[in-house]
């Protein structure tokens, strides 16, 4: 792994704040993102930290106890991915019930080690729909209609 000087210790500094985040932490994102950063999920794309902060605000808003967990990284020049488990409970449904979004990002970084580009893979239908219980059974019919 080729890895510009100084990106791995920002790598590491983000893992260690998504590990560990909260909402009192959503102010730092600003130190730890271009001003001018954008965040894109399945759900999301959005630019600059205010917009960012806001969609983390969002998720402790809509969440019971949310967390990540980087499982593994790959970096090289002013790139990574990481690989990572999203672990949450539903506020409005079994919120007993914790559920596990299985994900990876794409991260670039500046010169200075901010980060430029933050863009979230995952499966939205497999990894959120169908634990949704209004629409679980639903994603299954689709699916099925959908192999034949």
């Amino acid at each position: 792994m080729n890895t510009a000087p100084g990106i791995p210790a920002a790598i590491q500094q983000l893992v260690q704040f998504f590990e560990t985040l909260s909402v009192q932490d959503l102010p730092r994102l600003h130190t730890l993102y271009a001003a001018d950063a954008r965040f894109k999920d399945p759900f999301n794309d959005v630019k600059g930290c205010p917009a960012i902060e806001e969609v983390f605000r969002h998720m402790f808003d809509s969440l019971d106890t949310p967390h990540f967990i980087v499982t593994g990284q790959v970096a090289q020049d002013l790139q990574c991915f990481l690989l990572w488990e999203f672990r949450f409970r539903f506020r409005r449904f079994d919120t007993q019930t914790w559920q596990t979004v299985r994900g990876s990002t794409h991260l670039v970084f500046n010169a200075n080690g901010q980060v430029e580009l933050h863009r979230d893979y995952w499966d939205a239908a497999e990894e959120l729909y169908e634990k949704l219980p209004l629409l679980a059974s639903l994603m299954r019919w689709l699916k099925r209609r959908a192999r034949g």
